[in-house]
């Protein structure tokens, strides 16, 4: 059986992107962000930013303890912008945030389930 790279069919379709200058930095610094957290109408793009940095901070090290100051430079929003979008994510039930005290940093917690309670999101 041939690989679906070795076919007619996928040597025709046109290409839409193109990526120049790959190199290691870029074939190895991407985050996946899952589908069902880029696809929900109920969250805003800054949400979406806001739980992909989390991922990316996460992924780095196995953990992650970004202060407010780190995820507003990193997102390019304010620090008042950055707890509404905290507020969707966690009202959505993909982020839980505990408070470490005063001068902490906060403990983030991320689902990456696509199911809750019996229901499908996004």
């Amino acid at each position: 059986m041939p690989r679906i790279g070795d076919t007619n069919r996928f040597k025709e379709i046109e290409r839409n992107i193109e990526i120049i200058g790959a190199d290691l930095v870029s074939l190895h610094g991407f985050t996946q962000v899952p589908n069902f957290i880029l696809t929900n109408k109920d969250l805003s793009v800054g949400a979406k930013l806001y739980y992909a940095m989390l991922l990316k901070y996460a992924r780095e090290k196995d953990h992650c303890f970004p202060g407010q100051d780190t995820l507003a430079k990193d997102t390019g929003s304010g620090e008042r912008s950055l707890r509404r979008y905290q507020e969707e994510l966690e009202k959505a039930g993909f982020l839980e945030v505990t408070q470490r005290g005063l001068g902490k940093t906060n403990y983030y917690k991320l689902d990456l389930r696509v199911e809750r309670k019996g229901k499908l999101r996004g």
